[in-house]
């Protein structure tokens, strides 16, 4: 997965101060009813989703069994979803493209809003790197794979600062990889997402870039197209999207209460809970065509960066009539 070296000690202090996230793979089968009429698998990245639901309550009588997926980037979590594994996933902009280009067979069928600057390029405390532009001939690691929004940012960040990709080396790392190769020092630029973005900045990273005026900040819940052909877990899928919107709410209206059910739930101090939490993409709603538009203008520019292989129609790989919920 990596060409990069790191110690079992540096993996180990990683995990220990709670940056694995270790969060069970799938979780244990949940239903609101006694005789629930199907279940749906829920994707997740870093226990984000989960941690949202757990501590909302708002799956709680839902007339569908579920249990949750736990992956630590989008890259394996649409690995699942392409081999129906999961009936939803939750990305980014970028990772949905990725995933289409890839053949998942997905519609996009609902909007998350976050903040920009829950990604970004961090350097080590000490480093000489100081601007983008300082990249020149250096190596950054991104995160989790080619087609993330880490790679997006960097690349925006690149155009910005007038450097060329050419004269900077790009890796890709899976998130936990790179974590404890950053924690160790092995990695002196990393374009990386949250949790695992501000986990860094609070062991003594620092910010050469985040992602303001770069990213978007959608996010978006996708299901694959087999589910939706099934008509009871098409249903569930519209009953979850429900949910997801009283979870948003419930989020909004108790960010401590959040924060320290994210803490608890991902073993991550409290401190860097809140700061995660405060910018994390909980409102979720129905897909506007304004977020179609935002969507196409990455789809355009990742194409012609060479991000993607081809151009992804938007509008193609989106189901806007699913759920209806007022926004």
């Amino acid at each position: 997965m990596t060409d990069l070296l790191f110690s079992k000690a540096s993996r180990r202090s990683w995990l220990k101060q709670g940056a694995a996230l270790a969060l069970a793979t799938a979780g244990p089968m949940r239903a609101g009813a006694q005789q629930p009429q199907t279940t749906l698998v829920l994707g997740d990245q870093a226990g984000g989703l989960r941690a949202l639901f757990e501590a909302s309550k708002a799956l709680e009588g839902v007339p569908f069994a579920y249990r949750w997926a736990n992956f630590q980037g989008a890259a394996p979590l649409f690995e699942a979803q392409r081999s129906a594994a999961v009936d939803t996933a939750v990305a980014g902009d970028l990772p949905v493209l990725a995933a289409a280009v890839g053949r998942t067979p997905l519609k996009i069928v609902a909007t998350r809003v976050g903040k920009a600057d829950a990604l970004g390029i961090v350097v080590q405390p000490d480093s000489p790197l100081r601007t983008v532009a300082d990249l020149r001939g250096k190596t950054v690691i991104v995160s989790s794979a080619r087609g993330s929004i880490s790679q997006y940012q960097l690349y925006g960040a690149l155009e910005e600062a007038g450097v060329l990709r050419s004269e900077v080396r790009v890796k890709f790392v899976l998130p936990t990889d790179a974590a404890a190769a950053f924690a160790s020092k092995q990695i002196d630029a990393w374009a990386v997402f949250d949790p695992y973005y501000t986990i860094a900045l609070q062991q003594g990273g620092r910010i050469l870039r985040d992602g303001r005026g770069i990213n978007t900040a959608l996010g978006f819940i996708t299901a694959s197209e087999p589910s939706l052909a099934d008509p009871a877990k098409r249903i569930a899928i519209v009953q979850f999207l429900d949910r997801l919107a009283r979870a948003g709410e419930w989020a909004l209206a108790n960010p401590e209460a959040y924060a320290q059910a994210y803490s608890q739930l991902t073993r991550l101090p409290i401190e860097s809970a809140r700061i995660i939490t405060a910018r994390a993409s909980v409102t979720g709603r129905p897909v506007a065509e304004a977020d179609i538009v935002a969507l196409q203008a990455v789809a355009d520019r990742s194409a012609r960066d060479g991000i993607l292989p081809l151009r992804v129609d938007v509008r193609a790989i989106t189901d806007a009539q699913l759920w209806k919920r007022p926004a």
